[in-house]
């Protein structure tokens, strides 16, 4: 059997109707009876780039000892005309991450996967310090194990100060080696005391690398740095939605920000 933290992750395929569009990652989040796939919100719409797909494929283990059996799972990305991802916003702007209630009802019965809850985030600050070992588990130009359908994991260290907001936004800095296709990654650091299913705590969410426009691009590599969101994030926006709220699509107040279905 694979190691429980890669079966929180699953690779996404975006589509225009039939048209592929772009590869990235995600995870499964619950939170009382509720299941989420995360990723980053650019992957479910960037406007600047003019991405606008209308759903995502999600790849799912069937069989948690022959994990060379999967299945795709269809997530529309819209219904009644009103999108049906959640989304935040600070005083900083938006926040790169989206997710996505799933019906338990559209899961096989032998669906294989392990979730992060509200037990994984991290409610302290004098665990983590610049340097920590992290892991970002994901599918860099859509790179995995075709066979067993699952992720491969880079190394990477806390780059910037852990809980101050870099620049003034709610991410903080990773330094690793990290691809297109990586966008939606979960980023942990091991919890041994943690829960003994999954010892791993979740960080943050991995949303693209950095670099700086005056970067000399013959002369100067990259500055390998990356940016990765805060998962609090995910306490305001796995929390119960009001009804009403998902077609009026008004702002929710909350402890990490607040939260608006997307555009």
């Amino acid at each position: 059997m694979a190691e429980p933290i890669l079966l929180t992750t699953a690779r996404v395929s975006t589509y225009d109707g039939d048209k592929l569009m772009t590869g990235a990652s995600g995870f499964f989040f619950e939170r009382d009876d509720k299941l989420f796939f995360v990723t980053s919100r650019h992957v479910v719409i960037d406007t600047p780039t003019k991405h606008f797909p209308n759903r995502i494929d999600i790849e799912l283990h069937t069989d948690a000892v022959n994990l060379t059996l999967s299945t795709q799972l269809t997530l529309w990305l819209y219904k009644d005309g009103k999108s049906v991802w959640r989304q935040g916003s600070d005083p900083g702007g938006e926040i790169d991450v989206a997710a996505i209630e799933i019906d338990r009802a559209l899961l096989p019965p032998s669906v294989a996967i392990q979730c992060f809850t509200t037990q994984h985030l991290q409610s302290t600050l004098d665990e983590v310090e610049v340097g920590s070992a992290l892991l970002v588990v994901g599918y860099p130009l859509g790179f995995h194990d075709v066979v067993y359908h699952l992720p491969v994991v880079r190394h990477a260290v806390i780059a910037s100060s852990f809980g101050i907001r870099f620049q003034g936004q709610g991410f903080f800095l990773t330094d690793a080696r990290t691809h297109r296709g990586t966008s939606g990654a979960p980023v942990v650091m091991r919890a041994p005391g943690g829960d003994p299913k999954l010892p791993w705590k979740l960080l943050g969410v991995h949303s693209a690398r950095m670099d700086m426009g005056t970067r000399d691009l013959v002369l100067d590599e990259s500055l390998g740095l990356n940016c990765a969101w805060y998962a609090d994030i995910l306490l305001t926006l796995t929390a119960d939605v009001p009804a009403g709220l998902q077609t009026a699509s008004p702002p929710i107040d909350g402890a990490a920000g607040s939260t608006k279905l997307g555009k």
